[in-house]
């Protein structure tokens, strides 16, 4: 099955089509992946075999009950909590593990708060889990929420602004973008975390000596993407919105300088959210159903080996490699990193990509 569209380069869909070239190549050139190991067709099954035993490591690692306590006593906020194999709902429990106090999960879709919420506290014991249906991107949403995590806690240590959406129309070049659809995409990715970096940081800086917390300070991290870095990875309202969360992680760890808050933005490439790949079929949905979609698409092409052969590592990423990353942000062993974007994508971003000429 040969797929007639060529989609995201960056996101590694190019991989579907055999035949296919960049956009704006000429006809005879083709997209190489700079290759080096094993060559030949005794290679590309040795190269799908470390692949496969990759991603089997990674999924054991993830289900893992046994902690470390990075996060004992802290208690934090994590958004985008919906989808049951996404970077949020991976988070959380990683953040169980590690042994928050207390954890408030939020999605607009909260139909499987429940069920996780129930897991967690009986997986962890010591972790109190608190579900919230909500929008991320309302203001007066994540206002009350944090006056109701002090009012509860006295302190808030991090706070996980992992909400957004995009569009996964293939080709939804710059004349079909809706003007409203630019307008929401903004609205939930970008001024969703202005809110969270407005609200939590306040309540970042309240000590409570009592409860644990004698200084102030925390940890706000957000879920950008290399969309937000480099060009070919998403349409222009989502990869607009990224550049303004990575803009804002950088821009807000000098505005709250003194403080001991650091604000960091993660920047995840190809990773698989969910278990189940449905395809999703909406204008704009949640970034974790857009990439269900491409898993959706490789397997009924026959080619889910395919996916991420754009990067060095060959692979796609998984939602808990996201959660480690944002696990060491919001424990105290990333005490000195600040106003970063961190790429979390299999070393994508570390190249170029490169035209081969059939002579």
């Amino acid at each position: 099955m040969t797929l007639k569209y060529r989609l995201q380069q960056s996101t590694d869909l190019d991989a579907f089509d055999d035949q296919s070239a960049a956009p704006g190549n000429a006809e005879g050139l083709t997209i190489g992946t700079a290759r080096r190991g094993p060559a030949g067709s005794s290679g590309a099954a040795q190269f799908k075999e470390i692949r496969k035993e990759a991603l089997e490591g990674v999924r054991r690692r993830a289900e893992s009950t046994k902690g470390s306590g990075k996060l004992n006593g802290k208690v934090g906020v994590i958004t985008g909590v919906g989808p049951e194999s996404g970077i949020g709902t991976a988070a959380a429990k990683l953040f169980s593990r590690e042994g928050a106090k207390h954890l408030y999960l939020i999605d607009y879709d909260d139909t499987a708060l429940p069920n996780l919420k129930k897991w967690l506290e009986s997986t962890y014991p010591s972790t109190k889990v608190t579900i919230l249906k909500a929008d991320a991107a309302s203001p007066s949403t994540i206002s009350n929420l944090i006056s109701q995590v002090i009012e509860e806690n006295g302190h808030l240590d991090f706070f996980f602004a992992n909400a957004g959406v995009s569009q996964i129309r293939p080709r939804n070049t710059t004349p079909d973008i809706d003007e409203k659809e630019f307008d929401e995409v903004m609205r939930i990715n970008a001024l969703g975390v202005f809110i969270a970096i407005k609200y939590a940081s306040e309540a970042m800086k309240i000590v409570s000596p009592e409860k644990g917390k004698k200084v102030p300070g925390g940890s706000i991290i957000l879920t950008a993407s290399i969309a937000g870095l480099k060009a070919n990875a998403g349409p222009i309202p989502y990869s607009a919105s990224k550049a303004a969360v990575v803009s804002m992680a950088q821009t807000s760890a000098y505005d709250l300088a003194g403080y001991n808050i650091r604000v960091n933005a993660l920047c995840p490439g190809l990773i698989e959210v969910s278990l189940t790949k449905k395809l999703a079929a909406l204008p704009h949905v949640p970034v974790t159903d857009m990439t269900r979609g491409m898993f959706t698409l490789a397997e009924a092409a026959g080619k889910s080996d395919k996916m991420g052969v754009l990067n060095p590592a060959h692979r796609q990423g998984l939602g808990s490699e996201v959660a480690q990353v944002a696990l060491f942000l919001a424990s105290d062993d990333s005490s000195y990193v600040n106003g970063q974007a961190i790429p979390i994508d299999g070393g994508l971003t570390a190249g170029v990509p490169y035209a081969k000429m059939k002579l």
